[in-house]
């Protein structure tokens, strides 16, 4: 249970779902947690399920560049040094090629990539002197085709890719910060609920026939904010119960 002894993570996207499930792990592995959202409505909630003497919470749009700084200094101010960002902040539409709607497309791309390489630049700059762990949440989608994720595909592969690239580039400066990806399979989270009526779908896609567990995937993210994982940078976490090996 001191797997995250002394450390502070931020989790975008915390007040439900996978990131709500990694707060409540990583509070329990020994860490301080700021977790953030878009939405403060559930907020409170969420605090009392994490524990409110080991986590805050700060209002954030991700895709605004003008919010980062506050999130970093508030944790700063609470907690001290951040060792651990976890982009986890997104959200999902189904589309297509050949339907795909330009303000749609836009609000896919600037949640779930230009939030994440926005917490990827941030994460550089509050974490390049004394090190940590960059964790950004792709998915499956940014590995394989799916034929009604159009926009969802375009931003998830990015975000495989800058991983990648950030993860390089920290190690070619010689910062002490590692860089990796979690490519989830569908999970049972708020985004992936909302549509009851693929359920059935949904689990007949993955061979272990089930969604995930939001706290299956949080135990990825514990490994990767954990020193445990001291010599993974630029690399993918699959945990998709075998849908991608078909």
């Amino acid at each position: 249970m001191n797997r995250l002894d002394g450390k502070v993570a931020i989790i975008t996207g915390g007040v439900s779902g996978f990131g709500l499930a990694a707060a409540k792990l990583f509070v329990q592995e020994g860490a301080k947690v700021t977790i953030t959202d878009v939405n403060d409505s559930k907020a409170e909630q969420a605090l009392n399920e994490i524990g409110k003497d080991k986590a805050i919470f700060v209002q954030q749009d991700v895709s605004k560049e003008a919010d980062w700084d506050p999130v970093f200094q508030k944790t700063i101010d609470q907690f001290g040094p951040v060792n651990v960002l976890l982009n986890n902040a997104g959200i999902l539409i189904f589309d297509d090629a050949e339907t795909v709607d330009m303000d749609q497309w836009h609000k896919i791309l600037s949640v779930d990539l230009d939030g994440v390489m926005l917490g990827v630049k941030y994460g550089i700059k509050y974490m390049k002197e004394k090190g940590g762990s960059i964790i950004n949440l792709a998915s499956i989608a940014s590995l394989i085709g799916i034929s009604n994720l159009y926009s969802y595909n375009a931003a998830k592969g990015g975000v495989r890719l800058i991983t990648k690239s950030a993860a390089l580039y920290a190690a070619e400066k010689d910062y002490p910060i590692r860089v990796n990806s979690i490519h989830p399979g569908y999970a049972h989270t708020p985004m992936v609920d909302s549509y009851p009526e693929l359920r059935q779908k949904l689990e007949s896609l993955h061979p272990m026939k089930r969604l995930a567990d939001p706290k299956e995937i949080a135990n990825m993210a514990l490994y990767l904010a954990s020193d445990e994982s001291s010599f993974s940078t630029g690399s993918e976490f699959v945990v998709d119960g075998g849908y991608t090996a078909q």
